[in-house]
């Protein structure tokens, strides 16, 4: 809804609370409208009250513990009332794991979820977080083992093991990959979704022979996964009409922001640097803005952030190398420095919008109404932390799930420890390594304590490794208002910059 609106049906429910305080569906309400607006310290004041009124709430008690998790505080003994209440549900027991996790507790979070999954192999989201716990904590041999064990006792359930065959592929090991799919083919024979996989595997192993086979032969099957992969084949083959081909009917799409990068790829390695520079800016629409922290807050900040980096490993599907990245959204806590944080970077954000060139429909950053921002209407998809070690670095990539992304630097190497520029630097528009394309950056950014630098989510963008020390930072994907604007891609096809 639209902010102003959104602040009345607040007020609206702020007046009902003053005027009834033992109206546990006012208090329920206004926890959720919180929630919604992602204020979730209010959001557990709001629902702490309505739990008091109405105990046997289940419904209040789950959005108690669910809020209680994201805001950073306990939420354990929220989570055992849930379960108290409804000792069945599996969205709670998840929870509850979630909860033991951020105690430090991995062994009772395991011991939780591995309890589940036996009565429950199809439990995906139980499989996908317990893999998620042990590959954080340093097991990359056995993080998907009780996939396999589902398997076995379930043969037949397609989406376990495809679900799998993800969790795997995301860490590139293609032998294990391929043998789930060996699996799967012994038992369902040539499955759609097999062949996809197995097209995946061929693709992003090298197999050029057999990915050309697969391509040929799944060339019916409209899916996204086989889009991109043919994309990126093609890209490596320098089979460039086939990869725009391919990526431009995902345009006006959910995925387009999965392919817009690849589109600035191509279209700069056909030698049409204007259609890449209509999408990406001309100087790049890249932002470096100095925040007013002093000294004393930004060492405050780094201590509670250090303190949050608690897993030992990456996520195996992000992208870094060397180093850690936390879980939850950090914009969602209660610690006031964080909340201090986001005010900042809300008001640097509007400010970025404000400054951007006119609208153009159907573009990714430009095509969306930005009225609710100006109105100070500010959401984000998602935000975290990265600190990377000596020889650390971010891998090229993109955010498919944000509109506007961007790095505040925390804390930082002495300048002998970092080494020579650009190493530690942020640089935009190089390309994912593996697709061994010969382009340079379109632009670099130096990093400061204190510097938040604001760019597009569809840019490419990566670190330079650095010798030594600890790079600390807060990253974090703004949420577009509301969806574009009737997307079109004819003015970058058509080269009408």
């Amino acid at each position: 809804m639209e902010r102003g609106r959104a602040d009345l049906a607040m007020a609206k429910l702020q007046d009902i609370t003053r005027r009834t305080p033992n109206h546990s569906g006012a208090w329920k309400l206004l926890g959720f409208a919180c929630h919604e607006e992602q204020l979730e310290p209010e959001a557990v004041v709001a629902l702490t009250r309505a739990a008091a009124l109405d105990p046997g709430d289940a419904a209040t008690a789950m959005a108690l513990a669910q809020s209680s998790l994201l805001a950073g505080l306990p939420a354990l003994e929220p989570f055992r009332r849930v379960l108290q209440l409804q000792p069945d549900d599996l969205n709670a027991q998840r929870g509850y794991a979630l909860a033991l996790a951020t105690e430090q507790q991995s062994d009772a979070a395991e011991t939780v979820l591995m309890s589940r999954l036996k009565q429950h192999p199809d439990w995906l989201a139980g499989h996908k977080l317990l893999a998620r716990l042990r590959f954080t904590g340093g097991d990359s041999e056995h993080f998907a083992d009780s996939f396999s064990a589902a398997c076995e006792a379930q043969p037949a359930n397609l989406a376990l093991r495809m679900e799998w065959f993800r969790s795997v592929a995301q860490t590139r090991d293609w032998s294990a990959a391929g043998r789930i799919i060996d699996q799967g083919e012994r038992i369902f024979g040539t499955h759609p979704q097999l062949q996809l996989a197995r097209l995946f595997i061929a693709s992003e192993s090298g197999d050029e022979l057999k990915a050309a086979q697969l391509f040929a032969a799944t060339a019916s099957i409209d899916d996204v996964m086989r889009d991109m992969a043919l994309v990126r084949y093609s890209l490596r083959k320098g089979d460039l009409d086939i990869a725009e081909a391919t990526a431009r009917p995902r345009i006006a799409t959910p995925a387009e922001n999965v392919f817009w990068p690849y589109l600035a790829l191509i279209w700069r390695l056909q030698g049409i640097p204007q259609a890449a520079q209509w999408l990406d800016g001309s100087p790049p629409h890249v932002a470096a803005v100095d925040l007013q922290f002093a000294d004393g807050e930004l060492n405050r900040l780094a201590d509670l952030l250090r303190k949050l980096h608690t897993a030992r490993s990456p996520f195996a599907e992000q992208s870094v190398r060397g180093g850690t990245q936390t879980d939850q959204n950090l914009f969602l806590r209660h610690e006031p420095i964080l909340r201090a944080l986001k005010s900042r970077i809300q008001a640097a954000v509007r400010t970025y919008v404000e400054q951007l060139p006119s609208p153009i429909p159907g573009h990714p950053l430009l095509g969306v109404e930005r009225g609710d921002l100006r109105r100070g209407r500010i959401h984000f998809s998602g935000s975290w932390s990265v600190r990377l070690q000596a020889q650390g670095f971010n891998v090229s990539h993109t955010h498919p799930l944000g509109w506007i992304s961007s790095a505040f630097y925390v804390a930082l190497p002495p300048a002998t420890s970092m080494g020579a520029a650009p190493a530690g630097w942020l640089q935009f528009g190089t390309p994912p390594a593996e697709l061994k394309l010969a382009l340079s950056p379109t632009a670099q950014q130096e990093p400061k304590a204190g510097r938040l630098v604001l760019f597009p989510s569809t840019m490419w963008h990566s670190t330079v490794p650095f010798n030594d020390g600890e790079r600390l930072v807060v990253a974090f994907d703004v949420r577009a208002p509301q969806s574009a604007l009737a997307p079109s891609i004819t003015a970058a096809s058509n080269r009408a910059v």
